[in-house]
């Protein structure tokens, strides 16, 4: 509960030091620009990423041994989606479709990890692509890259080192949930049936965030080059991994404003394409509150029809 209200908190905070640096006006001119091209590229691209997301899910869950057949786990993603862009924190879409998808399962525990183990992948994914763009391209971090490079790969190294000292049995608490872990991630994640799938998708869906905001940048007026706005927006995609948002609004347009500026290009334009990006992924979303809708009328239909087997 503390954690909880310290992500909304953080997410307040954030946007309110931007809008003493900034204003409020980037962030109603991003809203203004949107457009119906921009709209409409944003809901294509969002079917795409979201049916991929839902590969991905149901390629690792069914590694882990829990059955999830691909059109449940896209009503689901999109509700996840959803849920995501409108609640504060940016996670609890994916709580809600772990837990529910667990117990429609019968194994609450696998259910958790198969969406944990999934967006880890994809977060996997989206670190490696922007570490390759961060390295072609000039951004305001690429002298950092090297040291962090460095970490990444000393962290894995270390990941593996440590599963193939894991003793196979007994040891406390902790040692069964890394031997857990472990066979986690080589049944659904590494395993010949799964491992390149689930890359795959997670390549679209970078591909698919990343065309979201070179889309927001446009509509938000800006005519930097690709290879400029490539890297700025990836660094913002990468902020939005952090759980300190309102409404998805937060750590990315904070990232958004700085990488902008420090690029050579203005705070306020960074806002701006933050703020229509935000947008743009609320209006994909909306499949998402038809299946929110569905299920609610579908609740009424089935107590009426128990009352009426029940002969009240």
């Amino acid at each position: 509960m503390v954690w909880a209200w310290a992500r909304v908190v953080g997410g307040v905070g954030l946007l309110a030091v931007l809008l003493w640096q900034v204003g409020g006006g980037p962030f109603l001119a991003g809203v203004r620009l949107i457009d119906a091209p921009a709209l409409t590229a944003a809901l294509l691209i969002g079917v795409l990423t979201t049916v991929c997301a839902a590969w991905r899910w149901s390629l690792v869950a069914g590694g882990l041994g829990v059955r999830l057949p691909l059109a449940t786990a896209v009503a689901h993603c999109y509700r996840a989606v959803f849920l995501n862009a409108t609640l504060p924190g940016g996670v609890l879409g994916d709580v809600h479709r772990a837990v529910r998808h667990g117990r429609d399962a019968g194994d609450v525990s696998r259910g958790i990890r198969a969406v944990v183990w999934e967006r880890a992948a994809g977060q996997v994914v989206l670190v490696g692509v922007a570490l390759v763009v961060l390295a072609a391209f000039p951004s305001p971090v690429r002298q950092y890259l090297p040291v962090a490079a460095a970490v990444l790969l000393t962290a894995g190294l270390a990941a593996v080192l440590l599963a193939r000292v894991l003793p196979r049995t007994g040891g406390s608490r902790w040692a069964r949930g890394l031997r857990t872990a472990v066979a986690d991630v080589r049944s659904g994640l590494l395993s010949r049936r799964t491992w390149l799938g689930v890359l795959v998708a997670s390549a679209v869906m970078v591909a698919g965030h990343l065309a979201t905001f070179l889309v927001a940048a446009r509509t938000a007026g800006s005519d930097a080059s690709l290879s400029r706005l490539l890297p700025l927006t990836l660094l913002a995609l990468l902020a939005m991994g952090l759980p300190l948002n309102v409404a998805g609004f937060g750590p990315r347009e904070g990232v958004a404003a700085w990488v902008f500026g420090a690029a050579g290009l203005s705070a306020a334009e960074g806002v701006a394409t933050a703020t229509v990006y935000g947008a743009l992924v609320l209006v994909a979303s909306l499949p998402g509150a038809a299946v929110l809708l569905a299920r609610r009328a579908r609740k009424p239909t089935t107590v009426r029809e128990v009352v009426t087997s029940d002969g009240c």
